[in-house]
């Protein structure tokens, strides 16, 4: 079995040959086509001078350039570091930077951003040796094609030798934190616990040869890159990138593209759902959904069912410093557990839910989630006082996230440590409010943040989005909490939106909606 990530590649190779690999425009790709593609890339690279440990960042949206530089930099040992394509060009620099990267692949026409000129604003790191163009004109910098060119220099023998001196210890990621609070810290992440953790991920979800996955999950976070393209990889799945979230243009897509694979955060649904030209499409072909990252409401798996006709939808939860995976639902859980946990320990990872102190809580307690295991990363790149505040003496991960344990040892995750407030005296967890309130027939979704009161403390601030057709009523629908929540769960105040201010993750930003109250 594959025990790197090169490795993976080959056996993707032999394994499904003529199949088709990577559908991105009119580029369409099978497996060998694939491993060529990607070896083309490493030989690139090694012409480049890019060595084994070397960082490699890659800044840029869903395209097949990305995938490809992504698997030719793992071929040949060095690290791929990748940057949130919503960042400005300070954020991108602290990115680059920290991480020390040699090289950039970028893009200079994404939604008329130029990344480069982003990037030239602020000044190039001086570590930073040369910026490759994916797509988009290249200026004074390195076009696609003349890079790839580079690789008629380099043999086939040289690029294979570098694949079999990578070691599954060895580092093939470092993926920033998504920053939600603070700057975002590297997390370093090794080869041999990816394939493993992803290859566990594979078989629970049931992804399968000839599946077709349209991964609207960027690939800059470990649910687009390992989730995504590790996972066709593994399974024979057919890597259908897409680069930005419209609703439109991926039921478009779904429908062209005869899609089975959907994965994305319950926002990606929620929105599909309540889309007004929602029948105009032929969605039939979808089949398994993986969801989780927020409140994931029973309604809408029930309607996920009903009117998307998915026929496995699988909640998890994981974060960034474990590797992206920490527990996962079974596709044969019962729905209730689907819908209301995030499952249960994913083989040969210990999962724990403990207080202050470190010590487990009783079932059904909150208490803050630890792991310990395989997947836990490295530790942070360059930063070991944020790595031993992260990963305590006995190797347990503290994750900074508020769960519970049913009986079963399901995980129902409740909220992040740090977004949980204090109602006179009282814990109030934003994340179960929030589930109670998307019970309201007219609330398509919701955000709930804690907000300075005089008497209090602190009270509950929720942000709504009304479903389509509906309206909502503040007083009313606070009238409505009262009468299904405790009196401290209760939002003072509520204010009707448009949209909920996301990550590229699909996670509420909470700390901007603070910001606004």
């Amino acid at each position: 079995m594959a025990r790197t990530i090169p490795q993976v590649i080959e056996e993707a190779a032999e394994r499904f040959g003529t199949g088709e690999a990577l559908v991105d425009g009119d580029l369409r790709l099978d497996w060998r086509q694939l491993a060529d593609a990607a070896d083309e890339v490493a030989r690139a690279l090694i012409a480049s001078g890019v060595e084994h440990g070397d960082r490699v960042a890659i800044w840029a949206p869903n395209m097949a350039e990305w995938a490809l530089a992504a698997m030719g930099t793992h071929r040949i040992g060095a690290v791929v570091v990748t940057i949130n394509t919503r960042f400005k060009g300070s954020e991108a620099l602290h990115v680059l930077r920290t991480s020390g990267a040699r090289m950039l692949f970028t893009v200079t026409d994404f939604l008329d951003t130029d990344y480069v000129a982003m990037i030239d604003a602020v000044g190039r790191p001086g570590a930073l040796d040369e910026v490759v163009v994916l797509r988009g004109p290249s200026g004074g910098d390195v076009a696609w094609t003349d890079f790839i060119a580079r690789a008629k220099d380099v043999s086939q023998d040289d690029s294979a030798a570098r694949a079999a001196a990578v070691e599954p210890g060895d580092m093939c990621d470092i993926i920033f934190t998504s920053g939600t609070t603070g700057a975002p810290k590297g997390a370093m992440l090794a080869h041999e616990a990816t394939v493993r953790a992803y290859t566990a991920w594979s078989d629970v979800v049931g992804l399968q040869e000839g599946d077709r996955y349209l991964i609207i999950n960027p690939f800059f976070h470990c649910f687009g890159l390992k989730a995504g393209i590790l996972a066709c990889l593994l399974k024979g799945a057919t890597i259908i990138p897409h680069p930005v979230f419209d609703v439109p243009s991926m039921m478009k897509r779904v429908d062209e593209e005869r899609i089975s694979m959907l994965p994305g955060p319950p926002a990606v649904y929620q929105t599909i759902l309540d889309h007004p030209d929602l029948d105009r499409f032929d969605l039939s072909t979808l089949r398994l959904s993986v969801t989780g990252a927020a409140t994931v409401p029973v309604e809408m798996i029930r309607r996920m069912r009903e009117e998307l006709t998915f026929k496995t939808i699988v909640t998890g939860y994981g974060l960034t410093e474990s590797t992206g995976i920490t527990t996962m639902c079974r596709h044969d859980d019962d729905p209730e557990i689907i819908s209301q946990t995030s499952g249960r320990a994913i083989p040969d990872v210990e999962v724990e839910v403990v207080d202050d102190e470190g010590k487990p809580v009783p079932i059904g307690e909150p208490g803050e989630v630890v792991v310990r295991g395989y997947n836990v990363m490295l530790g942070y790149f360059d930063n070991e006082e944020a790595t031993a505040e992260a990963i305590d003496a006995d190797g347990w991960l503290h994750t900074g996230d508020v769960g519970v344990f049913d009986e079963g040892r399901n995980l129902r995750i409740t909220d992040r440590k740090k977004d949980m407030f204090i109602v006179g005296g009282f814990n109030a967890y934003p994340a179960e409010i929030e589930g109670m309130i998307m019970r309201h027939p007219s609330v398509s979704q919701v955000a709930v943040v804690g907000v300075p009161d005089q008497r209090m403390g602190e009270v509950a601030k929720a942000f709504v989005i009304p479903r389509p057709g509906a309206t909502v009523d503040p007083a009313e629908l606070i009238a409505w909490c009262r009468e299904e929540m405790a009196n401290y769960k209760v939002p003072r105040t509520i204010e009707v939106v448009d949209a909920l201010p996301l990550n590229a993750s699909g996670k509420v930003l909470k700390y901007e909606l603070r910001d606004r109250s």
